[in-house]
This record gives structure tokens, C-alpha cells and sequence, in this order.
């Protein structure tokens, strides 16, 4: 059973603050890769990064995603069953019930994509693979600040995760 977990596909990250034209180019594809998952009746999963005033985190970024506002909210429209996980750090695995959901669906493969490959695709990679589920990036489904900081993550993930690296079209085979 696959699962495909959108990282942090929040306004604050793709319009907002830390948004860019590299986010929103990527936020269409990601658009595709839920009607895929959805067709195929895969769960989809959209995690959204929020914060309370004066996080830790506020001291490398600056005050971003604070809950309750618009720059948390997801840019995407949700079904009825896709699951909605908020997370204060970026692992989406960290402190949340992600685990615990996959898990109870049976899911064995995970499928990320998201914003930004370098930091919280990223780390819900390792938290993937640390919990023996196996991962797969789709790579025109995940964006950084530029390219080569996207190809260093994306290659990092595969070196050190055992990440597949895929493209969009691919996933639509599965």
C-alpha cells in the first residue's frame, strides 16, 4: 500500500513569506500527483508546518506559519479522507500520529513531495526510512530555494535513505 505525503504545501511557503515562482510551478505538479494518488486510491496525506509564537525555530527563519493563520493554511482543496497532520519541526514524523496512521492503513511506501526538498522533505525522509517504510521522492514534486540545493537533497535521499528518485510519470505506472 502506497501513501503520498504532501510536505508543507502551506500559502507561507508557496505565496506567502517563503514563497516563489519555484514553489508555485511545483505546487501544479503536486496538483497532478494527488489526482494520481487519488485515481488509484492511495491515501494522501498533507502535512502543514505551524508554529506557536516564539518557537525555537523563529531563531534560523524567522517568525513563519504561526497557528492559526492564513500562512498555514494548505493550498490544495482536501477530500473527505485525505488526512490533514499539523508538525512544529520538520520531520513530519516527529511528535506527530503520522506513524501510528500509516501503520493502521498498511502502508509500506511512502511518496514525497513538497516544499522545500533540502529541509522538511528532507528530514520526513530519514523519519520514513527510520521507521523502515520505503520512500520515494517524485522529483518534479518537490522544490528548494534553487536547483542545485534541490539535486544535492534529492541525491542525498537517495545515497543515504535508499530514496527513489521518480518522476512524475512513473508514479502514474504504479
Amino acid at each position: 500500500m502506497f501513501a503520498v505525503i504532501v510536505v508543507d504545501m502551506v500559502k507561507e511557503f508557496v505565496t506567502g513569506k517563503f514563497g516563489s515562482d519555484r514553489a508555485v510551478r511545483c505546487a501544479k505538479e503536486v496538483e497532478k500527483l494527488i489526482r494520481i494518488a487519488r485515481e488509484k486510491g492511495w491515501r494522501v496525506i498533507f502535512t502543514k508546518d505551524v508554529h506557536l509564537p516564539g518557537d525555537f525555530e523563529f531563531r534560523v527563519w524567522g517568525e513563519h506559519c504561526v497557528l492559526g493563520t492564513e500562512g498555514t493554511e494548505l493550498i490544495f482543496d482536501t477530500e473527505p479522507e485525505d488526512i490533514i497532520i499539523e508538525k512544529m519541526r520538520y520531520d513530519a514524523f516527529f511528535n506527530t500520529p503520522l506513524d501510528t496512521i500509516l501503520r493502521n492503513l498498511g502502508v509500506k511506501k511512502v511518496i514525497l513531495a513538497g516544499i522545500s526538498t533540502d529541509i522538511c522533505v528532507q528530514h520526513t525522509a530519514a523519519g520514513a526510512f527510520f521507521r523502515n517504510y520505503e520512500v520515494a521522492i517524485c522529483e518534479e514534486c518537490t522544490e528548494s530555494i534553487d536547483e542545485k540545493t534541490k539535486l544535492n537533497a534529492l541525491e542525498y535521499m537517495k545515497r543515504v535513505y535508499g530514496a527513489e528518485i521518480v518522476k512524475l510519470e512513473e508514479v502514474s505506472k504504479w
